[in-house]
């Protein structure tokens, strides 16, 4: 069979899922990478898998575990490989997948301990982070509150290496429905604030408890209206000059600050 090219219909339907309107039409994503494929086969949401021959290669074993699951693979030219793609060097490794969020209810639906909930987030490698280090600590679902970016966005997946595929992802416009959720949910709200009431260094008692985590927009942090509405504020300390964290920073200190006590708590999950 002769390798698919950029002109070939299959291909030309896959590219037009880089775009967020046909993301949302079709309900599929494009997932690049061998981290990124390696976890969509985990999960089963794999339709189709394009490969060029030296990925091919390089990536024997994914194709054979596509090949057992009865996806779709389809040998692709380098050129149609880059137009599938959103990277500078293509892995030649590119999976059309089904779409992964939820709604906020399915994201609430387990009894959460630690949800991670970025608000008004536009910077999708950012958006990436926030997701890889959910399911690194063991959080039980990330929620995207307000005008967000899609989670399926390539570079978002990326970033995450994998993560999008692990944990329930809910986007939700309306902040104020989420933050009901939440509440009806059992769960406390948090939010970073630099002139928070408490320090993170003394609130372990506090991160015993269910816990959603909010945090704000790269650049413009969490609205002051919406931080007030939280059950805490919470001061990240900060030692030296540096005037403030990140986002995906200031997300990873906090997650992982919660992880720690709720696992001394009540250890890991069986």
């Amino acid at each position: 069979m002769d390798p698919f090219t950029e002109r070939t219909p299959r291909v030309v339907s896959a590219v037009k899922l880089l775009r967020a309107a046909e993301r949302r039409k079709t309900g599929r994503f494009l997932a690049e990478g061998a981290n990124s494929v390696t976890a969509a086969l985990d999960t089963g949401r794999i339709d189709e898998l394009f490969v060029t021959t030296d990925a091919a290669v390089r990536h024997a074993d994914l194709v054979e575990r596509a090949l057992a699951q009865r996806v779709r693979v389809s040998p692709v030219t380098d050129r149609a490989a880059k137009a599938l793609g959103d990277t500078v060097t293509p892995p030649g490794l590119v999976a059309v997948c089904r779409t992964v969020d939820v709604p906020v209810s399915d994201a609430l639906g387990s009894r959460p301990r630690l949800l991670a909930v970025p608000v008004e987030i536009n910077d999708p490698g950012n958006a990436g982070t926030v997701i890889r280090v959910a399911d690194a600590v063991g959080a039980d679902a990330a929620i995207l509150a307000g005008d967000s970016v899609d989670p399926h966005n390539g570079k978002c997946v990326r970033s995450s290496a994998g993560s999008v595929f692990h944990l329930p992802i809910a986007r939700e416009r309306d902040v104020d429905a989420v933050l009901a959720a939440i509440t009806a949910a059992g769960v406390q709200v948090l939010a970073t604030a630099a002139d928070g009431e408490v320090d993170l260094d003394d609130a372990d008692e506090l991160l015993a408890r269910p816990t959603a985590w909010l945090f704000g927009n790269e650049a413009h942090g969490l609205d002051p209206a919406l931080a007030a509405r939280a059950d805490h504020r919470v001061r990240i300390p900060i030692h030296g000059r540096a005037e403030s964290l990140n986002l995906a920073t200031a997300a990873a200190i906090c997650l992982y600050a919660s992880a720690r006590v709720q696992h001394r708590t009540t250890g890991p999950t069986p």
